[in-house]
């Protein structure tokens, strides 16, 4: 059973490094979280590092743009783990082929930039679909379409045996008081059709790998039972988490406010409900980052 706990100073002795969600957890797509921004400060200040680990389709370094665009002071954390990067690197590797359908929005073509890591990439041409050898998902074109919009494009995609590179398993995120549909809804309605779908972020294995990667790059040498994952997604931070596995704090004033009957902080009974529902298990719950 989880413990619902009231800061994350409380806690914070027991960890050398945070894997820190973005969306729902420092930030809700337009401004941050003061007690969010105040509680990692505290955690960095005692020698603590905080790795922000998110599933944005984008490299590390548009998250930053989109981070300093939203007004998340830069002190308050010291890396980034995306799954963009992570998709990308296997995208520029091949791993759909050379020629590929792209679906997303255009400030999203950076994920096509090269990477420095990757040394045997191959050159990535966009397509038509009726040209594609692969798909690389990095969100809705718009994201308050509903996915069932791509099911006739996605029939086609699956008679060809198209392999589907998900860049952001998230289904939804919460951007200010709006919902808005990720690349993994996309990714899991051609998964229902009969299609095959390969994914990069949380809850599974590449994002981890990443992240692992960025540690030894800054120096940080952590064992597993040192590190606390923070989010709000029960299917992706949380699940990731305890696969690693790796300590969690469940934000639950998130994408399960509801569910969990969060106002400040979660009702006990609904939070274990929600937990039991998602067949997951948090370490430590909080209503929301402070």
């Amino acid at each position: 059973m989880t413990t619902i706990i009231r800061s994350l100073s409380e806690i914070s002795d027991r960890y050398d490094v945070l894997y820190c969600d973005l969306w729902g957890c420092l930030h809700n797509g337009y401004t941050p979280f003061a007690e969010a921004v105040e509680a990692l400060r505290a955690f960095k200040a005692k020698g603590g590092y905080v790795l922000l680990l998110t599933n944005s389709p984008r490299p590390r370094a548009s998250v930053e743009k989109q981070l300093e665009k939203i007004g998340v002071p830069r002190d308050c954390w010291d890396g980034i783990a995306s799954s963009g990067d992570s998709a990308r690197a296997a995208m520029l590797r091949g791993l759909v082929g050379r020629k590929v359908w792209f679906i997303g929005q255009p400030h999203d073509q950076s994920f096509f930039a090269p990477m420095e890591v990757v040394s045997d990439s191959v050159e990535i041409i966009q397509v038509p679909l009726e040209e594609a050898e692969g798909i690389v998902c990095t969100g809705p074109e718009d994201p308050s379409a509903d996915p069932e919009v791509m099911r006739p494009k996605f029939l086609y995609a699956k008679q060809k045996n198209l392999k589907l590179l998900c860049a952001n398993p998230d289904i939804v995120v919460d951007r200010g008081e709006t919902r808005e549909w990720c690349a993994g809804a996309l990714a899991q309605l051609y998964t229902e059709m009969g299609g095959e779908s390969l994914y990069f972020g949380k809850p599974h294995a590449p994002i981890y790998e990443l992240a692992r990667m960025r540690l030894a790059q800054a120096g940080v040498d952590c064992p597993p039972e040192r590190i606390l994952a923070v989010g709000d997604g029960l299917k992706t931070d949380i699940l990731g988490a305890q696969g690693e596995p790796i300590d969690s704090l469940f934000i639950s004033g998130g994408l399960s406010r509801e569910d969990t009957g969060t106002t400040d902080q979660p009702d006990p009974e609904k939070l274990d409900q929600a937990l039991t529902a998602a067949q997951v298990e948090a370490t430590w719950s909080i209503g929301f980052l402070r």
